[in-house]
């Protein structure tokens, strides 16, 4: 059997979209590779996204959670993750596959990066968005 291996390029993919494509793949065998996610963007105001990450930042403790990633590439992988029966044995292993970067790892600077059409900012009728990013330093993470 011929392994798969999809390498998705984020650049201005909304958040959302591109999970539902990653999810799907994930669970049909495929290995998901998912780069740039800092540059992964969610639709909304700015405003209305601080307000909302903030609320989920301040409930609960530090100790009992709920926790929230500050690091981009968790924050995308754990977008994903919602999508995915993660609790189950072919969730958990769809799970597996799927790995996130913040940039491109020197192994695969020389493959190739396929963007999901469907998923840019570009086409969509959205004029206000935010960086993961700028999601993630709101949130206190340490994003240079």
């Amino acid at each position: 059997m011929v392994k798969m291996v999809l390498n998705i390029d984020g650049k201005n993919l909304i958040l959302g979209r591109l999970a539902t494509v990653v999810a799907k793949k994930a669970l049909l065998g495929e290995t998901v590779n998912v780069f740039n996610c800092d540059s992964v963007v969610i639709t909304g105001g700015k405003a209305h996204l601080c307000a909302e990450y903030k609320r989920k930042r301040e409930m609960g403790t530090h100790s009992t959670g709920p926790f929230h990633a500050r690091v981009p590439f968790k924050f995308v992988k754990r977008s994903i993750r919602g999508m995915i029966p993660y609790k189950k044995p072919k969730g958990r292993e769809a799970f597996d596959r799927i790995k996130c970067f913040n940039n491109i790892p020197e192994e695969f600077k020389d493959s190739k990066l396929e963007t999901i059409e469907k998923a840019n900012i570009d086409n969509s009728l959205m004029s206000a968005y935010l960086s993961i990013k700028e999601i993630c330093k709101f949130m206190g993470g340490n994003v240079e």
